[in-house]
């Protein structure tokens, strides 16, 4: 049996398809449905069970998955990083990692968990090591938190991978609203305005050459899964293209994809800021010093525990992003 937790969310979910995809139906996946939209990520998966978060933990302490749990992959967490309530974070993001990871260390399971690139906060550097980390809010300081409690655990008896997960984008975020990608919400600005907004300029960038390192979900499922099927490997891993690229770069992508869709010409990034379809808002003074303007993985931990497979770039990433949400749109 696979655990799933944050099973309905974003990556999760992405993950339970590409369990299917290998054959896999023994999962159950745990989450938390208040926000019940989530279930439609899972309509197209098969699952074995579907727990509450809740409900999950106290089987936990039953002891109701003793010798039946192969491996969690646990997602669930509260990723909001503008939510500031500090004692739900540590709850929900440290507190249910530690007890995953104690059950994982007794079933011998193995425990393959997100961490985040926000643990950087607004560093330079973004390498798996200590002195490079520092981050801007309490969503990024749990995930610290967390990496540094496997850490300081001297033998673990179970495998244990965190990823360290930059800018992911790609199908099953629409529940995540605004903190869906920005390729999301590129791609409906501008099939209901014409247009996309980005942020003006800020910490030194120009407007819109704020760089992230963006990486496809598709990406993301793969890394995981190449862990699963290595079962000898634990660290701590950056899970990202190792290349940073502009916002300008995603909202030419994006626009690009769709006008190639309409049966219109690409244009380049000065062109689409030249006709405003690409434009600006100023920068909010709410993320003034809690905003990553730049980040790009160091990917050197990842290849060297035998991960080589490219990784989409933005071009390629979001133009097959925007083809699927083309079938989904015209399908609703």
């Amino acid at each position: 049996m696979i655990v799933v937790t944050g099973g309905a969310g974003f990556i999760g979910s992405n993950i339970v398809k590409g369990l299917n995809e290998r054959g896999r139906h023994d999962i159950v996946v745990v989450d938390n449905l208040e926000h019940g939209d989530k279930f439609l990520n899972l309509t197209d998966c098969e699952i074995a069970d579907y727990r509450d978060k809740r409900d999950f933990l106290s089987d936990i302490e039953k002891g109701a998955y003793a010798g039946r749990v192969e491996a969690i992959f646990h997602e669930g967490a509260c990723s909001d990083t503008m939510n500031h309530d500090g004692l739900y974070m540590m709850r929900n993001n440290f507190e249910y990692s530690k007890t995953l990871l104690a059950f994982c260390e007794r079933e011998g399971a193995q425990f393959l968990y997100a961490s985040s690139a926000s643990v950087y906060g607004a560093g330079r550097v973004f390498r798996e090591v200590r002195d490079v980390e520092s981050p801007l809010n309490v969503y990024g300081y749990s995930k610290f938190l967390f990496d540094q409690y496997v850490r300081q655990q001297a033998r673990l008896a179970c495998q244990v991978v965190g990823f360290r997960y930059f800018n992911v984008y790609g199908p099953r975020e629409q529940h995540k609203g605004r903190m869906a990608s920005v390729a999301y919400h590129f791609f409906h600005q501008y099939r209901q305005t014409g247009q996309v907004r980005l942020f003006g300029a800020s910490g030194g960038y120009a407007p819109g050459e704020q760089r992230r390192d963006f990486v496809s979900v598709e990406d993301v499922v793969k890394i995981n899964l190449h862990f699963f099927d290595h079962k000898n490997e634990s660290g701590i891993y950056n899970v990202g293209t190792g290349r940073a690229q502009t916002f300008n770069e995603v909202a030419a992508a994006t626009v690009n994809a769709l006008r190639r869709h309409d049966g219109e010409e690409p244009l380049a990034s000065d062109e689409l800021v030249k006709r405003e379809i690409i434009t600006y808002i100023p920068f909010p003074e709410a993320l003034a010093g809690k905003y990553q303007n730049f980040t790009q993985a160091d990917v050197g931990a990842l290849r060297a525990a035998g991960y080589a497979a490219p990784a989409y770039d933005v071009e390629q990433g979001v133009g097959r992003y925007v083809e699927r949400l083309l079938v989904v749109s015209s399908s609703s």
